[in-house]
């Protein structure tokens, strides 16, 4: 059975669900028959600069934003997540190309968990340095050339990223984290143990 996950490296929701879905994964009866694949969807596709989160959410959604991340920083440490929110926010599309690079070397969940963690626990500019990027890839499992070679070349896995990103849209995913269970049940959002264990049995049965 193959479980594909629509997420974004900004995404709480993503970086939560993705703890819950494993912990449904790890006590799912059939898990090692289960390949997992992550797949590429931009939340902010045309965004430029960086700027800090705090500001982002502001101006989202207002005086809230502090209290509404609070909130998540909690959910996160719950699931044994670390989460600052003094992190910034940038343009997502070359860390997407680097994580192609790691589906094809075969250290795709490695990359991403480090991306994840590099971002919320640890606030890292992984949006304005590229050493950066290239450091939490290389202590993931990557080469340094071949991830340098991917931030060098904006075409490097370009087409990849796009098209799985089409693909959520004909799925009709419009927001992260999209689950989709052997093509046979989708399940949005970084929802419960149980709902993904649900999901699991009913993917497996169907």
């Amino acid at each position: 059975m193959r479980v594909e996950i629509w997420s974004d490296v900004v995404c709480p929701w993503c970086y939560i669900g993705k703890a819950r879905f494993e912990a449904a994964l790890a006590g799912f009866e059939h898990r090692d028959e289960v390949e997992v694949v992550y797949r590429s969807f931009e939340l902010d596709p045309g965004r430029e600069g960086v700027e800090p989160i705090e500001q982002m959410l502001t101006a989202r959604y207002g005086p809230q934003a502090a209290e509404m991340e609070q909130r998540v920083a909690a959910l996160a440490e719950a699931e044994g997540l670390g989460y600052r929110t003094d992190r910034e926010v940038g343009n997502t599309f070359d860390l997407h190309r680097v994580l192609h690079l790691a589906r094809a070397k075969g250290v795709e969940n490695e990359v991403l968990n480090a991306v994840f963690d590099a971002n919320f626990a640890q606030a890292r500019p992984i949006f304005t340095a590229a050493d950066t990027v290239v450091d939490v890839a290389v202590a993931a499992g990557l080469d340094k050339a071949d991830v340098q070679r991917v931030l060098d070349d904006p075409t490097l896995y370009a087409e990849e990223v796009r098209a799985e990103q089409r693909e959520a849209a004909q799925l009709g995913a419009r927001a992260v984290p999209f689950f989709v269970l052997d093509r046979k049940v989708g399940v949005s959002g970084g929802q419960s143990v149980d709902v993904f264990a649900q999901a699991l049995r009913q993917a497996w049965d169907a």
